[in-house]
């Protein structure tokens, strides 16, 4: 299988390309050149544990990775998983579900990509003998994701770009506290946003690119997005078959990624009858989805902050197929969105989405409610899921993004009370270890050439 930009420069590459370069070099993204049609046999995959339902979903996108290669690296990044599961499906009430994507070892939905990102890494430097500088961004917890799947390979050097004072106090203590020489959490001052932006200006730098052999853990990587659609897929063949028919996948977003891999899923012949995108009062998606508005406004800290987001970079995959995959279109409105801020789409067929808004209140409300009903305790971005969890007449299917012990403070207002894991408490004796920088991508640069010095 090839991969081609949405911004339709160069040539289409290979999986293993596409993994290694990231963002591709005219700003597009990387998408499957053909998205494969599962219809027809992803029934019989039901039976199958975690790792060989991945195996048998990431073969059809890694045509030239060895099989038997593609399979050790599946299983050892899904080793790491508490759960024998690795994503349980639980049933909250007769038609409603929940998909606990927080068993690995950051608590966080990133792991089932990254850790898998890291074999894939670890892959390329066996293979080539060269060395690689991962760089990416975090509004929370892609940064310790990535940090946990990649600081014991060797070859590797993680720089990760964050808010300073914009993420969690225990999802900082993940990034600052792993004692590693290799690892370089960056607290700069600004947004998620600024951060995502300088980190995309630094892999345009072409040059800097290819002598620091610079690649991406953002969901800008599209074995991101690939990786997380299994987990869509897992849990669709988990429940009952009466209750797919009417399902409404509910997933809190801020950056698209999570989400669009879901519906790249459904464009693959597994039937996902609709999707409901979470937001919290950064709503830029809210307002995309219900007005055909994509315009940016100012960053509100709140107490989801892994979505506290104003420019979804994946939002540009799905206007690729919304365009019919015409690269031409969307460099012209990416063009206008970066250059003004906001693009007004005349005519926005939202197709099978639908999204919700939810702001600090509801977010503490929601967390009450769910806990009162069902005696289950969510974090501030899976309560963004329940915003009608009493009103839908249907079933739903929440996908839970992280664990809740991630945020005392949010609970403790909530249900007057946290929960814990020994995972974290042990971060807290820990000292930490940061570098803080302005929010000039020349200062980032200079930082990573020095840690690059011999």
């Amino acid at each position: 299988m090839q991969f081609v930009s949405t911004r339709g420069g160069g040539e289409p590459i290979s999986f293993s390309q596409a993994v290694k370069t990231g963002l591709a070099p005219d700003g597009g993204l990387y998408l499957p050149q053909n998205l494969p049609n599962l219809a027809g046999f992803v029934e019989e995959w039901k039976d199958l544990s975690y790792p060989d339902l991945c195996f048998e979903f990431m073969k059809c996108f890694a045509t030239d990775i060895d099989d038997e290669v593609l399979k050790g690296c599946i299983d050892r990044a899904y080793s790491t998983f508490s759960h024998q599961e690795i994503a349980p499906v639980k049933e909250l009430t007769s038609n409603r579900y929940v998909c606990e994507l927080f068993h690995g070892p950051t608590l966080a939905f990133k792991d089932f990509a990254l850790q898998l990102l890291g074999q894939l890494y670890a892959l390329q430097i066996k293979e080539t003998g060269e060395s690689l500088n991962i760089l990416g961004a975090t509004s929370g917890d892609t940064g310790s994701a990535a940090i946990h799947g990649l600081m014991n390979l060797p070859g590797i050097k993680i720089f990760i770009l964050y808010p300073r004072d914009g993420v969690a106090p225990l999802q900082e203590r993940q990034m600052t506290c792993t004692g590693s020489d290799t690892v370089f959490p960056i607290a700069i001052e600004g947004s998620f946003d600024d951060a995502q932006r300088w980190v995309k200006q630094l892999f345009a730098d072409q040059d800097l690119k290819k002598t620091y052999r610079l690649s991406a853990i953002n969901s800008i990587n599209l074995a991101r997005v690939l990786a997380q659609c299994v987990y869509y897929l897992y849990a669709w063949l988990r429940l009952p078959e009466e209750a797919r028919k009417d399902l409404e996948v509910v997933v809190p977003t801020g950056n698209f990624g999570n989400v669009l891999a879901g519906w790249m899923l459904s464009q693959m012949g597994v039937h996902i009858p609709k999707f409901k995108i979470a937001t919290n009062q950064n709503d830029i998606l809210y307002r995309l989805f219900e007005k055909g508005e994509y315009r940016v406004t100012d960053v509100q800290p709140s107490l989801a902050p892994s979505m506290d987001i104003q420019v979804a970079s994946n939002f540009e995959r799905f206007l690729y197929y919304l365009l019919d995959q015409n690269p031409e279109k969307v460099r012209n409105i990416m063009k206008t969105f970066l250059e003004t801020g906001s693009y007004s789409f005349e005519h926005f067929d939202r197709g099978i989405f639908s999204a919700t808004r939810s702001d600090d209140e509801s977010i503490l409300k929601n967390t009450q409610m769910i806990f009162e009903q069902c005696n289950y305790v969510v974090d501030p971005h899976t309560a963004c899921t329940l915003e009608d969890f009493e009103s839908h007449e249907g079933t739903q299917l929440l996908m839970s993004t992280a664990h809740p012990a991630k945020f005392p403070e949010a609970l403790n207002r909530s249900i007057g009370k946290s929960v814990t894991h020994p995972t974290l408490e042990a971060l807290k004796s820990k000292e930490q270890n940061r570098y803080e920088l302005p929010s000039d991508p020349e200062a980032i640069r200079k930082f990573i050439i020095s840690k690059n010095k011999s």
